[in-house]
Order: structure tokens, then sequence, then C-alpha cells
């Protein structure tokens, strides 16, 4: 008896492997689309120029 209550450690944990990598590899659609819009705001402001008024002063 002792024996199989030792065999079931690994089968649970198996099991518990199994579900974990299953709702590890899930589609998850609406998260990346969010992401990317992010992003492409990100980029638009990065290439953005601004007007800079008056000489840049450097500050020392």
């Amino acid at each position: 008896m002792g024996a199989l209550l030792w065999l079931l450690i690994p089968v649970g944990a198996g099991l518990v492997a199994a579900v974990w990598s299953s709702w590890a590899l899930r589609n998850r659609k609406t998260g990346d689309v969010a992401e990317l819009a992010g992003y492409a705001r990100f980029r638009d402001a990065m290439e953005k120029e601004h007007a800079v008024s008056g000489p840049a002063s450097d500050p020392v």
C-alpha cells in the first residue's frame, strides 16, 4: 500500500504539469493586439521631430 502511495506522487505531478502546460500554451489573441497598438503609438512618438524654440542650452 505504501508503494502505491509513492506512485501517486509522480502521477499527480504529471497531471499538474499537463494542466499547467495546456494553460501556458493557450491562444492569447486579445493581449497581442493591444500591445502592438501601444508599440505603434510609441514608435510614432519617437519618430516625431520636435521643434526647438530658441538656442539649445547645455547644462554643464
